[in-house]
Parts: structure tokens; C-alpha cells; sequence
């Protein structure tokens, strides 16, 4: 059944925000800022765990970098590009929109909208999202995106703990993120290979490391609009 991996992946966010929104009833403003930063140090070492493999690689004993133009490059130009569209304004304005369409929700605005643009761009930042979505398009293995969904779930308990409500609302963008990409796989397959893949993932893991400097000292970094960066490697590899 094509669609079934986000189906679950989907699925294992919500079930895990639902767990999380009761652990929340429990817990202090401290203790949730507490956890809020503990989650953030978890997610900046997850993201350079991504990230190092990716620019330094070992030739004759001796470890060299690589691809760092291409990662400079990428970021830049990416960051520029969602800047002038705006991509984090617009994820603001969509969560501020749902949150006031929500009833009895006594969160401030502020949190919904961290939780949500947050927890978001976690899920669907990563070369799991793309390749599981591909492989669940083109050949119904659902394996990648099964343990991406118990990944997520449990990735979605903490920050709805830490964060609130607004972790539920990253499941629409999940479903429609990877339900385009399993929908398109059989296009982009003839564009995707092991370097390639891996400088997606390599430039989404430094997204992922500064979504946890966010959650650490507060919002610095409008990871949402460097959101571009990710897709570029795809030209450079077709026009270069």
C-alpha cells in the first residue's frame, strides 16, 4: 500500500504528542524548561552525529574534510532563498492561525508556535524522510520510515512534554512533505545516489544542530528559512 510508512509515521506523532500532553499535566514550569533544554542538547549531538560523517571522511589514516564549499554554498544561497520567501514567517503565521482556532488551550501563542515550527522542521529535516518516503513510492518498503515513526514518537513525547500542544499540529506537515515526495519518488529517484543523499543529510543534520541551539538558549536561528539549503546539492549534482 503506497502512502502506508507516513501513514504510520504520522500516526506515531500523534500518539506520542497525546503521551507527551499527559506527562506535561504533571510537570512544573521548571522542570519543563528544564527538559526543553535537555531535549535541545539531545538534538544538537544528533545533528552533528549527522553532520560529521558528512564533511570529514579518513584517506590513508589521515582525516580529511570534504564537501565544504558545497555546504557553505548551500547555506547561504539556501538562506537567502528562504529568506526572501519568508518559510519560518509563514510556519508562524500557519501555527498562530491554528492556535486560535483551538479551543480551550491555555498556552500562550509563543509556545503553540515554537512547539509546532519546531517539532516540524525535526521531522522533516533528514535523509530518512526523503529516501523512506522514496522507498515507500517506488518499491512499498516501509522499513526506513517504521523506525523514523519510533523515532519521531518518541522524539514527540519529549517535546510535547517540554513544549505543549503544538507538537500535534507537526503531523500535517509530515504527511504532506513525505506523501509528496512517495508521490514524486518515481521522478526523483533518477536524480538521487550515495553522495548525493548524503550531502542532503549531511546539511540537514546542521539544520538539526541549530534547531537544538534554539531550544537551548532560546530562538537565534531561523532554521525555517535555511530550509532551501537542503534541496540545492540536487541542482549542483544536475547542472554541475
Amino acid at each position: 500500500m503506497t502512502g502506508l510508512g507516513t501513514a504510520v509515521n504520522v500516526a506515531a506523532i500523534i500518539i506520542g504528542a497525546t503521551v507527551g500532553l499527559l506527562i506535561k499535566g504533571g510537570l512544573s514550569e521548571r522542570f519543563q524548561d528544564t527538559v526543553t533544554k535537555a531535549v535541545g542538547l539531545s538534538v544538537m549531538f544528533v545533528g552533528m552525529s549527522g553532520t560529521l560523517p558528512g564533511l570529514l571522511t579518513v584517506v590513508d589514516g589521515v582525516l580529511v574534510s570534504r564537501d565544504i564549499m558545497l555546504m557553505v554554498g548551500c547555506l547561504i544561497v539556501g538562506s537567502l532563498l528562504g529568506e526572501w520567501i519568508d518559510i519560518e514567517l509563514r510556519m508562524e503565521q500557519l501555527g498562530i492561525w491554528c492556535r486560535t482556532r483551538i479551543p480551550n488551550q491555555n498556552q500562550k501563542n509563543s509556545t503553540f508556535v515554537e512547539a509546532f515550527v519546531s517539532s516540524s522542521l525535526l521531522f522533516c529535516v533528514g535523509a530518512m524522510a526523503i529516501v523512506g518516503a522514496m522507498e515507500d513510492g517506488l518499491n512499498h518498503n516501509y522499513s526506513i520510515l517504521f523506525a523514523k515513526a519510533v523515532m519521531d514518537g518518541t522524539l514527540a513525547i519529549i517535546f510535547t512534554a517540554s513544549l505543549g500542544f503544538g507538537v500535534y499540529l507537526s503531523a500535517l506537515p509530515v504527511a504532506v512533505y513525505q506523501g509528496a515526495i512517495t508521490i514524486l519518488s518515481g521522478f526523483i529517484k533518477p536524480y538521487l545516489n550515495d553522495t548525493l543523499v548524503s550531502q542532503i543529510s549531511m546539511i540537514g543534520s546542521i539544520l538539526i544542530f541549530a534547531i537544538g541551539i534554539n531550544l537551548v538558549f532560546g530562538k537565534r536561528i531561523k532554521v525555517g528559512n535555511m530550509l532551501p539549503a537542503m534541496f540545492l546539492p540536487v541542482f549542483v549534482q544536475i547542472f554541475m
